[in-house]
């Protein structure tokens, strides 16, 4: 049998590491060829550590080891030039553009929405929306004119959803992508294309499993009490939010469109 995505190739942003190496290898067990970037840099405002040079290098040894092909790049997702340009080598060297996965974010708390920075706000909104558009509107001219159709999904959050303390700039960001989906599910619906987002609650991720989160939550027991999902674990796994990608990516979902889909072990429902 062949994969789910045989022949198809997909763009993941935020590829060295976390849910993003996670997307890159499973579309890749799926069948799909990868253009991967990443920033492997540390951005001002983030207070733990990011992903490296040697991190993006494990991502393609990983989908390489599967015998897919794979494209990948240090650039940072605000930087218009350079992620077209990992767009433009990644469709050159494949030919074709099927899927994109608008995934690099990162994290930030603040004690209210009224003490953010103008640094701290502005690099998450650059990052976590900002960057998002830059992704997509390097990637759809490729699609439309291959004219296979396609997906894209974007990577919300349960704050792209509902209201969260102490992190305004992350919730504003991550509702941002919900309105940029729904706007590009209506203009690329003619063209085949199909836009949703995933909206995850804490996944087990360099992003959250560091010390300056888990710091975070044990100075403010109320804070992480309300970071508890329904179901009896803590947080998921990245897989768990590639499974939903893949099939969102695959024929499996062919109609399904403008949905905002949350992969939270019911956090949502408390």
């Amino acid at each position: 049998m062949t994969g789910r995505l045989e022949g198809k190739v997909a763009l993941v942003s935020g590829a060295a590491r976390g849910q993003g190496r996670s997307h890159a290898v499973r579309l890749a067990q799926e069948g799909a060829d990868v253009i991967a970037f990443d920033v492997c840099r540390q951005l001002g405002s983030v207070h733990y550590p990011l992903a490296t040079p040697e991190d993006l290098a494990e991502t393609v040894r990983q989908v390489e080891e599967l015998d897919r092909r794979i494209v990948a790049r240090e650039a940072d997702v605000r930087d218009t030039g350079a992620v077209q340009g990992v767009v433009d080598e990644g469709v050159s060297e494949f030919g074709r553009l099927d899927i994109v996965c608008g995934n690099a974010g990162i994290a930030g708390f603040s004690t209210n929405a009224w003490s953010l920075t103008d640094d701290e706000w502005e690099e998450m909104i650059g990052v976590n929306l900002t960057g998002v558009f830059k992704t997509v509107r390097a990637a759809v001219p490729a699609m439309i004119e291959a004219g296979n159709g396609g997906s894209i999904v974007l990577t919300s959050s349960t704050a792209g959803i509902k209201g969260m303390a102490r992190t305004a700039h992350y919730v504003a960001a991550k509702h941002g992508v919900v309105g940029l989906m729904r706007a590009l599910g209506n203009e690329l619906a003619p063209h085949s294309v199909r836009v949703n987002t995933v909206h995850p609650t804490g996944v087990n991720t360099p992003m959250i499993a560091n010390d300056y989160i888990g710091g975070m939550i044990a100075d403010d027991p109320e804070f992480g009490a309300n970071l508890q999902n329904a179901l009896p674990v803590e947080m998921v796994e990245p897989v768990d939010i590639s499974n939903a990608i893949v099939w969102l990516c695959s024929d499996e979902a062919r109609y399904v469109t403008g949905v905002s889909l949350p992969v939270d072990a019911g956090f949502l429902q408390r």
